[in-house]
């Protein structure tokens, strides 16, 4: 597996991650023992779920000019 490979399965995991960390904020923030801080943890999630998106496809673009595949 090329370091390239390597690093675009690592960032699809940590969209994984984050994305499941949004889901246990919203349904703890719906439960009985949610605070606001659980919303924040959702929202801040997604955010961080979708700027790691933006990265993998700005880097997936970047190593294809540079002629990496």
């Amino acid at each position: 597996m090329s370091l390239r490979a390597f690093h675009i399965l690592f960032i699809i995991a940590s969209i994984g991650l984050t994305l499941m960390m949004a889901v246990w904020g919203g349904v703890t923030y719906g439960s009985d023992r949610g605070t606001g801080w659980h919303l924040v943890t959702a929202a801040g999630s997604v955010l961080t779920a979708g700027l790691l998106s933006v990265y993998a496809v700005r880097f997936i673009r970047k190593t294809r000019e540079m002629g990496l595949r």
